[in-house]
């Protein structure tokens, strides 16, 4: 086990950056990696037949907004990136040319009579801001200023497109707030589900926001000083109940994505049960974590020395994952947001969730 951020890199050609998804969503490639043995080819459209009666796919139907905004302060371009709304309805942001704001600051956006004002600024570019819109006003004003915050590595010179707009959405996406997409969703199509359905399989959803720390390198080289942003999630009590009842019933928690997983272990307790959530967390997953409340997950594949690169690793064993991670260079899987996906085993589970008796 290593704390060092130097660790978790490998090699990347830039040609395996995915700059569209697969068409259909589920002709993406699906590396299935079982814990010993083999890696296996195989597509998204396979999944079905990886599933079986009582299993429960977990995956996150937060929708995403247009967070990315571009404010002035006079003459002054300020960029916006959106992060999490807060309890008093303003907004945490991450700001580029933070150093221009002073607290009081009032910022305008063109196409727009609404305003901001500048509430608090933080160390590291981070910003909280009062905007003059709220509720459906606030949606107009997205729709009418914002862009959608696509993640650095898909080049789009002239902003996000119109097919963007459909490409980076969910077929689960229900509840607005995130940044960016929980991309392992992007796979999912009506037939898809229509397939994991049919194996008796069943399926819940949660509600992670993913904020726009997701966006943020790992600066650290000693990963235990990094501090993840906060992010909002919501596992309803019935949701809970659910899935606290497929693992007393001998079935697998599927995490569909990341976020899925990390908001379900936010909200397990020691023992493995899981329990309602309404709150923030930022939690951080990395090697030697046990984990409570999934067996399996569905996930992209990750960038180098990525805090989601050490989650994957601490999921499925780091020799493990270092090897699969290489297997997809050398076949020429495609990465990132728009790129293939793996599913993964959990190698390190809690004891009362391996024998069951936390349930």
């Amino acid at each position: 086990m290593s704390d060092r951020t130097e660790d978790f890199d490998f090699h990347l050609p830039e040609t395996l950056i995915a700059q569209e998804p697969a068409r259909p969503r589920e002709a993406a490639r699906l590396l299935d990696v079982p814990p010993h043995g083999p890696f296996m080819d195989r597509h998204v459209s396979d999944l079905p037949s990886l599933l079986k009666a009582g299993d429960l796919l977990v995956a996150n139907d937060t929708a995403v907004i247009r967070a990315q905004l571009h404010g002035l302060r006079g003459e002054a371009h300020i960029g916006i990136t959106l992060d999490r709304i807060l309890p008093d309805t303003s907004w945490h942001v991450l700001v580029r040319n933070a150093r221009r704001l002073k607290v009081g600051d009032t910022l305008t956006f063109t196409g727009s009579t609404h305003t901001a004002t500048v509430l608090a600024r933080e160390e590291g570019g981070g910003a909280v801001l009062r905007f003059s819109a709220e509720g459906s006003a606030f949606d107009t004003f997205l729709q009418d200023v914002g862009a959608l915050a696509l993640p650095p590595y898909i080049h789009r010179p002239h902003g996000p497109t119109a097919q963007d707009a459909q490409d980076y959405a969910t077929i689960f996406a229900e509840h607005k707030g995130a940044v960016a997409a929980p991309t392992a969703g992007l796979h999912f199509t009506p037939a898809l589900l229509e397939a994991v359905d049919a194996t008796g399989a069943e399926r819940c959803t949660l509600t992670l926001h993913v904020g726009a720390g997701t966006f943020l390198p790992v600066r650290e080289n000693d990963i235990s000083k990094h501090h993840m942003h906060a992010e909002r999630g919501i596992i309803t009590p019935e949701t809970a109940a659910r899935i606290n009842a497929v693992r007393k019933a001998g079935g697998r928690i599927i995490a569909v994505g990341t976020t899925s997983l990390r908001l379900l272990e936010s909200a397990a307790d020691e023992n493995g049960i899981v329990h309602p959530f309404d709150d923030v967390t930022s939690i951080f997953i990395r090697p030697g974590y046990r984990f409570r409340a999934v067996d399996m997950l569905m996930t992209n594949f990750h960038l180098p020395r990525s805090t989601l690169f050490m989650l994957v690793c601490a999921f499925a064993g780091e020799e493990r994952m270092r090897a699969a991670y290489a297997h997809t260079v050398q076949t020429g899987y495609r990465f990132y947001s728009y790129g293939d996906a793996c599913l993964l085993r959990c190698a390190n589970p809690i004891e009362a969730h391996r024998t069951g008796e936390s349930a």
